[in-house]
């Protein structure tokens, strides 16, 4: 299933952004992962198709029932969303037959019941790469955003690669339309499956790594999480843990003094760390039975 394009009404989406902006301005929240369920959240690259051999093993298998959302990638009416990596990787590389490629650009239809039914049989949704923020306009505030939060209550999992990545965090970092440089953008507004949480992508490979640092101190009660290429956290209730071959970087504002420099003001993690959210604390790695 991908439906067709249609354009989007701006006032429609300002009035949701509006009713929305909540979720990143409240600093009395705590920064907390999905209570059940699991989110795979990936930092982009080349190398992606064993990290989504983590997301299918997680939604169940090469039976899962798996919904890729690809809307990110363009606005145009001619592109085709069904060539779209994950759509390849599901489909010729691990040969699973429960895809669903779910998109539309039109803000009424995923407040249909006809669209939202894959999302509702769904053991695993993945959403592709592009910009973040088209994610936001399409299914901010809809039925479609509810029944993906409805995913991870049932048990299932979310992940994503990229914008994403951005996309599950519930401030939307780089959410600019005009360009992709704008750490804070004119989209703020996530998802939010990591609540009080600003989620970077493709930090090192693209010279990133004191980005966050502004959105950060514009926002100290939100954690800001960079992923490298090749690296991705895996997320179930508020700890995740790092995997892949390259690093995850962690800013919190609490952790700086007034003369922090900025490259001591985020943490460095590689694969196997873990990381507590909500406490802000690296989680200590079992000792080794000998």
């Amino acid at each position: 299933m991908t439906t067709s394009f249609f354009p989007i009404a701006i006032s429609a989406v300002s009035i949701a952004m509006t009713l929305l902006v909540h979720r990143v301005t409240r600093a009395d929240d705590a920064t907390i992962g999905p209570k059940k369920g699991a989110l795979v959240i990936y930092g982009g690259g080349r190398g992606m198709e064993p990290v989504f051999k983590r997301f299918v093993r997680l939604a169940g298998g090469r039976d899962a029932r798996i919904v890729i959302v690809p809307t990110a990638a363009s606005s145009k009416r001619e592109f085709d969303y069904e060539k779209v990596r994950g759509v390849k990787l599901a489909r010729n590389a691990l040969g699973l037959t429960n895809v669903v490629v779910l998109h539309t650009h039109h803000r009424n239809e995923p407040d249909t019941e006809e669209f939202v039914l894959p999302i509702r049989e769904a053991d695993g949704v993945w959403f592709g790469g592009g910009r973040q923020w088209r994610f936001a306009d399409a299914y901010l505030g809809t039925l479609a955003e509810r029944e993906f939060h409805r995913v991870l209550e049932r048990g299932g999992v979310i992940g994503g690669t990229s914008a994403g990545a951005t996309i599950q965090g519930s401030f939307l970092a780089r959410g600019d339309t005009a360009g992709n440089r704008k750490i804070i953008g004119d989209h703020k507004v996530g998802f939010g499956f990591v609540k009080n949480c600003a989620i970077d992508q493709h930090v090192l490979t693209r010279n990133r790594q004191l980005d966050l640092i502004e959105l950060v101190t514009a926002y100290p009660h939100v954690l800001g999480i960079g992923l490298d290429e090749n690296a991705a956290i895996i997320v179930r209730g508020d700890e995740f843990e790092v995997v892949g071959e390259s690093a995850v970087l962690v800013y919190d504002h609490s952790s700086w003094q007034p003369d922090t420099p900025d490259d001591e003001k985020y943490l460095t993690l590689s694969g196997g760390d873990r990381y507590d959210m909500k406490a802000r604390k690296v989680v200590p790695s079992a000792p080794r039975q000998h």
